[in-house]
C-alpha cells in the first residue's frame, strides 16, 4: 500500500488550481487539500476526485492560514507538498490606479501565500523529519509565480511587483530551508488560459496562440518542481526567453514592452 502523499493547493477550484489537483490526485497515496473561495466548486472537485479535505476560505483574510492549518492537522496530520497558485491580476498604470492596486496585489500575491506558509511551515518540517520523503517525493513547497516577475509590462506593474517580491522570498526560502528537509519549487507560467487569465485576444489570432498554454502543462512543472525536486520551471518552457531577453539585452526589451508586445495579462490563476 503506497504511503500517504498530502499535497495543499490554493486556488483549486479553477484553472491551474484545479488542473494541479486532478494531476495530483493520480500520484500513489495522495490526500488532497483544496482550497479557494467558492466551496460548491471544491466540493464538486473533491466528489469527483474520490475526496479531499475541502476548505472554503478568503486566503486574505487574516483568519485563513490558521483555518487551512487547523483542517490539515484535523484530517491528515502531515503535510508533503504546498502549492501556493492563488492570484490575480487587476489592469491599471500606476498613474491612474495608484497605490490602491499595488496593494492589493501584494496582499493576495505575496502576503498571503506568505502568511500561509508561516501557518503551515512547522507541519512541514515536522513531516520531513519524520522520514517522509524517502520513496523519493520530497517535502516541498510550490510557488506559482508567472513569466510577468522577469519581464514587467505597462498596465501590469503592480501584478509584476507582487510576482518579483514572490519569487524573490522562494530563493531566499529554498537556501534556509534546505536543513530542514524542505525543498522550495517556482513555477513561472506565460500566457495560459484560465477564468482569471482568458488570453481571449491572444487565441483568437492564429499566429499568437500557439504561444497560450493549457493549465495541465503548468500542472505537471509544478510536480516538477515540487516532488521533482526542480528549482524552477518556466511553463511552457520557452518562455525563459523572455526572461534572458531581460537579462541580456534589458533596452530592447524595455522598448518592445512600451511599444505594445507583451500587454496581455499573463500569471497563474484566480483566487477563487
Amino acid at each position: 500500500m503506497a504511503q500517504p502523499f498530502v499535497a495543499l493547493v490554493t486556488g483549486a477550484s479553477t484553472g491551474i488550481g484545479e488542473a494541479t489537483a486532478r494531476r495530483l490526485a493520480r500520484e500513489p497515496g495522495a490526500r488532497l487539500v483544496l482550497a479557494a473561495r467558492r466551496e460548491q466548486r471544491l466540493r464538486a472537485l473533491a466528489d469527483e476526485l474520490g475526496g479531499a479535505t475541502v476548505v472554503a476560505v478568503d486566503l486574505t483574510s487574516p483568519e485563513a492560514p490558521e483555518t487551512v492549518r487547523e483542517a490539515i492537522e484535523r484530517d491528515h496530520g502531515e503535510l508533503h507538498l504546498l502549492v501556493n497558485n492563488a492570484g490575480a491580476s487587476w489592469r491599471g498604470s500606476f498613474g491612474d490606479a495608484g497605490w490602491d492596486n499595488v496593494e492589493r496585489h501584494m496582499k493576495l500575491n505575496f502576503e498571503a501565500p506568505v502568511r500561509l506558509t508561516e501557518a503551515v511551515l512547522p507541519l512541514l518540517r515536522r513531516t520531513a523529519a519524520a522520514g517522509a520523503g524517502e520513496d523519493d517525493r520530497r517535502v516541498s513547497i510550490v510557488n506559482v509565480a508567472s513569466t510577468a516577475a522577469r519581464v514587467a509590462r505597462p498596465g501590469a506593474g503592480a501584478y509584476s511587483a507582487s510576482k518579483f517580491a514572490l519569487v524573490g522570498w522562494s530563493d531566499a526560502l529554498h537556501a534556509e530551508e534546505a536543513e530542514h528537509g524542505i525543498h522550495v519549487g517556482l513555477v513561472l507560467p506565460g500566457y495560459v488560459a484560465t477564468e482569471g487569465f482568458p488570453a481571449t485576444e491572444i487565441r483568437a489570432k492564429a499566429a499568437t496562440r500557439w504561444i497560450v498554454a493549457r493549465p495541465t502543462t503548468v500542472a505537471e512543472a509544478i510536480v516538477e518542481a515540487g516532488p521533482g525536486g526542480k528549482a524552477e520551471r518556466y511553463a511552457p518552457r520557452p518562455y525563459f526567453l523572455a526572461a534572458a531577453a531581460r537579462l541580456l539585452a534589458p533596452g530592447l526589451v524595455r522598448r518592445a514592452t512600451r511599444g505594445g508586445a507583451f500587454t496581455t495579462a499573463t500569471g497563474s490563476d484566480a483566487s477563487d
